[in-house]
């Protein structure tokens, strides 16, 4: 089987003041503006995939999850490449050698839930396979047919039932289109994602293929797409850089700990309004936490984020240090982060405790071990940015509802964005949010990295660990208020128990909430 490489990003892991036309980086920012010039790359394990690719669907696999076996066509995500054999494994295929009879009674239990009893498709019919679909979604919202579909199909996955799976996936195929609508687009990555789950579930047809590993500039390229789109990081990073600058109007030494430094550039705006203080501005220590993923986008080492920041704090007046710590937050300890008396000490997690092993996993507990960790060191604030969505110790049906209708409004909110033929769009859904989605419905065990809980869970959490939490400010609603003016309208900030919500119409995506 031919081996190949890729590594892909989540929508979550965006890289800060790089810019894709141009190699050099760039230091401009606004601390509470919506129209940024950075933009994020925030990193964690990278998750390999297979890319097929059809005028209808494409295929991306996990590494950590067995893809078609061998006999299958593999192919790089371009747009214009056609296959007649798109995946070529032998459960897609099996249906070519059945009578048909199977689908056919899963089509109509699927006719009788849209329609009711009354319909009357003849699915004796040879050509079932097409037209069946067609009929069933006479007079029904496409959208709702596809979720339907999409359902069915996991219901049958969950219930080892693979010569239905297999049947309804022949189905799905020709309902999703990474070119369509943005649950069409959204159905063939949970497609891809059903598949892959099928086959591991078999057993031992479990390979390691790969696709060539995009450059860094390509990396970029597609995070920038995002987040000139989404909001979603700049929602975090303004909010949490209020409710630190409140927290610390009074100290004149300030530590802050970073769990997903990236690049770095939310401390810029910060650092920029530190040094405009009344009295002077206050020495700031700067401790990054990161890993090679990072380290990849980023095209080197913490030296180049630390030498970045220090630049731009001395052009600022401000008296500043940094502090390297190359290594996931698995592996971090107290001797890790240099803490210092004296110093007045600010944590910040954005978007990264949902990849933290929790009890279910490891019988270390990560995620909670590293709150207390944490609460240990007698923090003045913890800011906490995270996905509003419950997939974390969900079984796989539950889950593969949440993460359906989690990123439907996530698929829409991009739409909303771009034009529907739109290339950089498709490459940066195909290439960032992809992954996650694969991870979600394919993965189990300490190979589903993608672990979400909302902020009710995450509220236990930190509470357990001794936290109690800090009311936002309404300078930190106002900030987001600014960073939304320049997206669509469906955007909105609530407030609730004091945390902030960022919304998609009537569906939370994330949260900011700050603990002591």
């Amino acid at each position: 089987m031919q081996r190949i490489e890729t590594y892909c990003f989540s929508p979550f892991h965006i890289l800060n003041n790089v810019s894709p036309e141009k190699s050099s980086q760039t230091t401009e920012v606004s601390f509470q503006s919506g129209n940024e010039q950075y933009f994020t790359l925030e990193s964690s394990p990278a998750t390999d995939y297979l890319v097929y690719n059809s005028p209808s669907s494409v295929s991306i696999s996990s590494n950590r999850t067995p893809v078609s076996p061998q006999g299958s066509h593999s192919y790089m995500s371009d747009p214009n490449h056609s296959s007649d054999n798109t995946y070529g494994s032998p459960l897609s295929g099996s249906s070519v050698v059945d009578d048909g009879s199977e689908l056919r009674h899963i089509l109509r239990d699927l006719e009788i839930k849209l329609l009711g009893p009354e319909s009357d498709i003849d699915y004796n019919n040879q050509a079932y396979s097409s037209t069946c679909s067609n009929q069933i979604m006479k007079g029904i919202p496409s959208d709702l047919h596809l979720k339907q579909v999409l359902i069915a199909c996991a219901e049958a996955v969950s219930n080892e039932n693979m010569s239905t799976a297999g049947r309804l996936m022949d189905v799905l195929e020709g309902m999703v289109s990474v070119f369509g609508e943005p649950i069409e687009r959204l159905g063939a990555y949970m497609l891809e994602g059903l598949r892959a789950r099928m086959l591991s579930s078999g057993s031992v047809i479990y390979k390691k293929l790969k696709c060539k590993e995009p450059t860094g500039s390509e990396l970029m390229s597609y995070m920038h797409v995002l987040y000139e789109i989404c909001p979603y990081y700049k929602f975090a990073y303004n909010s949490a850089n209020v409710v630190i600058c409140e927290a610390m109007e009074n100290e004149s030494r300030i530590h802050i700990i970073d769990f997903q430094i990236a690049q770095g550039s939310q401390w810029m705006s910060l650092i920029e309004f530190l040094a405009k203080r009344p009295g002077g501005p206050p020495y700031v220590r700067i401790t990054g936490v990161d890993d090679s993923d990072s380290a990849y986008g980023r095209g080197g080492g913490l030296e180049i984020v630390g030498q970045r920041l220090l630049n731009f704090a001395a052009s600022c007046g401000v008296p500043f240090e940094f502090n390297g710590a190359a290594m996931s937050g698995c592996e971090v300890e107290l001797d890790n982060l240099r803490v210092r008396c004296g110093e007045a000490l600010a944590v910040n997690f954005p978007y990264m405790l949902h990849h933290m092993p929790d009890e279910g996993v490891s019988t270390r507990n990560h995620r909670d071990r590293l709150l207390r960790l944490v609460k240990s060191l007698s923090p003045k604030v913890v800011t906490l940015l995270e996905q509003e969505s419950n997939t974390n110790t969900s079984a796989f049906l539950p889950r593969f509802r949440e993460t359906l209708d989690y990123y439907t409004a996530m698929f829409e909110s991009i739409d909303a964005a771009r034009p529907r033929d739109d290339k950089e769009r498709m490459s940066a859904e195909q290439h960032c949010v992809a992954r996650d989605i694969v991870n979600i419905i394919a993965c189990e065990g300490a190979e589903r990295l993608e672990r979400h809980e909302p902020l009710g869970k995450w509220r236990s959490r930190l509470m357990m660990a001794g936290f109690a939490p800090c009311r936002l400010s309404p300078d930190a609603r106002i900030a987001v208020k600014e960073v939304l003016k320049g997206y669509s309208k469906n955007f909105r900030v609530e407030e609730m128990d004091g945390a902030l919500f960022l919304c998609w119409k009537n569906r939370v995506l994330s949260t900011s909430s700050a603990w002591r």
